[in-house]
């Protein structure tokens, strides 16, 4: 069945954009059919999947921070493939409220990416109280991860984030560390499970742990799928 992964954080600059090219090219050289929708009207991921290989497995992108063309239906811009296998969806900063409440009915499951440093733990705070109580994710039975992004392990502000992130009653799946392999990758239009310099396997590795949480899930039943909310 498809799965649709939503990468979230109302804090801009967390690295959403990593997560989700990276999962999205993972599940693409696995041989998933697979679709990438950037929410973002920041294009990162836009521009990721131009600058990819024609050799590489292909990825569908999905502007979906544009308008429509005239005519045009906002559910019909914003389509996936048939037949896609994994939806992975770069969600824009500042999401609150409601339209919150409209992505998270959209998707299987929300990943949020938080870097450590004091501002960005006070912001997951605050965000986290938000998915929780007005976005209903449990209510909506959506599953939920975090992940340390950017980390430097032997810092005293590392280890103020991995207290905080054990301290939730959520998932702590993965710490990615902070390395120029992701700026390579990045700037190639490939991910790390696309590259084969030794250097990288240590950032595999730390993949794993989320790789494989995400594949013993299921895909939740919903009664209408959607790729989008109304922005």
């Amino acid at each position: 069945m498809q799965q649709r992964i939503l990468v979230l954080n109302s804090k801009g600059g967390c690295g959403k954009t990593t997560i989700a090219t990276n999962l999205a090219s993972f599940y693409a050289s696995a041989g998933y059919v697979t679709a990438l929708v950037d929410h973002d009207p920041q294009a990162s991921s836009m521009r990721w999947l131009s600058l990819r290989p024609k050799e590489k497995t292909e990825i569908y992108g999905v502007s979906a921070y544009e308008r429509p063309r005239s005519g045009v239906t906002l559910s019909w811009h914003r389509r996936v493939l048939p037949g896609t296998d994994r939806v992975v969806m770069d969600a824009p900063a500042g999401i609150m409220g409601q339209q919150l409440q409209e992505f998270i009915r959209s998707v299987d499951t929300v990943l949020v990416p938080v870097l450590p440093s004091p501002i960005d733990i006070h912001a997951a705070t605050r965000f986290i109280e938000e998915l929780l109580l007005v976005g209903k994710i449990r209510s909506f039975g959506v599953n939920v991860a975090v992940i340390a992004n950017r980390v430097k392990k032997n810092t005293l502000v590392y280890q103020s984030l991995e207290r905080f992130l054990t301290t939730l009653k959520l998932p702590f799946i993965a710490s990615l560390r902070d390395t120029q392999t992701y700026v390579r990758a990045s700037s190639r239009g490939v991910g790390i499970y696309e590259m084969w310099d030794q250097r990288v396997q240590e950032d595999k590795n730390q993949w794993q742990p989320l790789i494989d949480w995400l594949e013993q899930l299921e895909p939740r039943t919903r009664t209408a799928v959607s790729t989008h909310s109304s922005q």
